[in-house]
């Protein structure tokens, strides 16, 4: 029990400190907002996940691109800010979760107005 509190504790001081570092360091006109949504810690805690989410600016990509690239100066940035015993792998991804409730509100509006759901197939 322990144990899953630290994790949750750990999780939530980097998602802070990612958070605030690709504010000043990352995000420009080009890159629109990059936000750090959820970071998910391994028990262990030598790997942490962390879901970011982007809106506006380039390519999707493009910026998943630049985390991967810059990744190892995230991580020794993270360690001057953060001490722990050991400084986690960082492992970035999109986080799916705004585009699924997009999605069921898509899907809530057009039941809302009687008509078929955007992206849903024709019924024979």
């Amino acid at each position: 029990m322990n144990e899953r509190r630290r994790e949750k504790r750990i999780a939530s001081l980097i998602k802070d400190v990612l958070g605030q570092l690709l504010i000043r360091e990352f995000q420009d006109q080009e890159s629109g907002l990059i936000t750090v949504s959820r970071v998910e810690v391994t028990p262990d805690l030598m790997t942490a996940r962390v879901y970011v989410t982007l809106f506006g600016g380039r390519d999707k990509d493009q910026v998943m691109s630049l985390l991967e690239k810059r990744k190892g100066y995230l991580r020794k940035a993270l360690a001057s800010r953060v001490k722990l015993k050991y400084n986690p792998l960082l492992v970035f991804s999109l986080d799916p979760v705004p585009e699924y409730e997009d999605r069921i509100d898509q899907i809530l509006d057009a039941v809302k107005k009687h008509e078929k759901p955007p992206g849903e197939p024709d019924q024979p």
